[in-house]
């Protein structure tokens, strides 16, 4: 028997912002009329701004172990990212009801998730770029980021000038220094779907920086919530808009990824971060987890990105457990669909394996794939999904090259695992909140200075 989740019921209407007749709406006084995120429209505009505190490390062992007991209180970042969503909720300001999506944990060891989310595939935006190119320009004429309603917009996110972590309610936005926001994706996967957008009026193209990584993993780190996870995916591996972003939501169960087995492959020189091989998983993929600061296991993902996309392979990044473990799909799935290798009964689905799907939250778009989910037809298409063996061996090499080439002491490096390496997260271990509810999230205690 299928395990339901439950989720609270919110009655929401499709926002007048998101119709497409509204972006030749009635104009109001100043900039575009559309109250855009553009500097046509932000002069004497304001937004809160969560200043976080730079962590050098990642010292909380909190995991998914047990959290259905916990009492912990909310950390600042979470309860901020969630009260904002749901005043959009309240506002009217999605595309359809996430909160209304049936989803359901599938029968089997993997424990794959299910949701019917057929809303997602009506009204979600189309894509506007080439699919076989990793890397291309940002163009101002397709849809991009500076194009939304302010109203989507939740708060700024930036670092702290102090090294304490501080909420100002209300913030100017410095148009000229091009602030990193949070936003709310219209289109939502599940509750608490955001979107973080690295400086946003640089209109930068979908690509990896270490810059703009490392404020990703910082912003999963001061959320202190293992069911809040961040994702990215590239061009060519289902981004959508080509105009640099990451996704984050909230789900209260383990991702079946975050169970799979790994097998250690290096130690990268005196940085100290471990590099592992995702075992008895549908996608190959690689598991960075470690290192000595936070900006170490930053800088070993981003170099591994930066790899990637210079030679147009196709990715998706997972963070999970708080900042404490990264995934890296390096996937193939467009360039199959491309040259008919793709199975007709999978294309039917009309699923796009990104980074949520290969994670093991399967987005599904007809009532009838919902209803005969099962763990073999989960893993068949994930299959189609990942490198073969032999490929996969090849770009892990051109990786590991990648970074050697960025460490001053690569040849420190540790290449012989044993295998005593291999680790196995145990099924018990990530049961935590199974029977749970999407309101019952718990969260951490970092503590926040709140300015008035």
């Amino acid at each position: 028997m299928s395990l339901m989740l439950r989720i609270k019921r919110v009655p929401t209407v499709v926002s007048n912002y998101q119709k497409e007749e509204a972006e030749e709406g009635a104009r109001r006084a100043g900039g575009c009329g559309r109250n855009c995120f553009n500097k046509c429209c932000l002069p004497g505009a304001k937004l809160p701004l969560y200043a976080y505190k730079r962590a050098d490390s990642i010292a909380n062992e909190k995991s998914l172990v047990g959290l259905e007991d916990s009492e912990a209180p909310m950390a600042f970042l979470d309860s901020l990212v969630l009260g904002e969503w749901e005043d959009r909720m309240q506002r009217g300001l999605f595309r359809y009801d996430v909160t209304a999506c049936e989803t359901k944990v599938i029968p089997g060891k993997n424990g794959f998730i299910a949701q019917l989310n057929e809303g997602r595939h009506l009204k979600k935006r189309p894509t506007e770029f080439r699919v076989d190119k990793v890397l291309q320009p940002f163009d101002g004429n397709k849809f991009n980021f500076t194009k939304v309603g302010q109203e989507e917009v939740l708060f700024q996110f930036e670092a702290s000038g102090d090294g304490e972590a501080q909420f100002f309610p209300e913030a100017p936005i410095d148009a000229e220094n091009s602030p990193s926001v949070v936003a709310i994706n219209v289109s939502p996967i599940e509750y608490g779907h955001v979107l973080l957008i690295p400086r946003i009026l640089d209109c930068l193209p979908q690509r990896i920086d270490h810059e703009s990584f490392l404020l990703a993993l910082h912003m999963v780190v001061e959320a202190d919530n293992p069911f809040f996870r961040l994702g990215y995916n590239s061009l060519g591996a289902f981004a959508t808009i080509n105009h640099l972003h990451f996704q984050a939501y909230y789900l209260a169960v383990p991702f079946p990824v975050e169970k799979a087995s790994t097998k250690k492959t290096t130690t990268l020189g005196n940085s100290a971060v471990k590099v592992s091989e995702l075992r008895n998983y549908p996608v190959r993929g690689l598991v960075f987890e470690g290192g000595n600061t936070l900006e170490d296991l930053s800088n070993a993902v981003s170099d591994s990105c930066v790899c990637l996309q210079e030679n147009n392979i196709p990715y998706n990044v997972l963070i999970s457990d708080c900042g404490k473990r990264i995934f890296l799909f390096p996937q193939c799935y467009a360039e199959k669909q491309a040259m008919g290798e793709v199975r007709s009964e999978l294309l039917d689905t009309q699923v796009n394996p990104a980074v949520w799907e290969i994670s093991g939250h399967m987005v599904l778009k007809r009532k009838e794939d919902y209803e005969g989910a099962s763990e073999e037809n989960a893993w068949r298409l994930l299959a189609e999904v990942s490198l073969s063996e032999e490929r996969f061996q090849e770009v892990k090499a051109l990786v590991f090259e990648a970074i050697s080439c960025s460490l001053s002491d690569a040849d420190t490096a540790s290449q012989n695992p044993s295998e005593e390496d291999v680790e196995d997260q145990s099924a018990e271990d990530m049961l935590a909140m199974q029977q749970g509810s999407h309101t019952a999230i718990i969260a951490g205690t970092h503590d926040c200075l709140v300015i008035q």
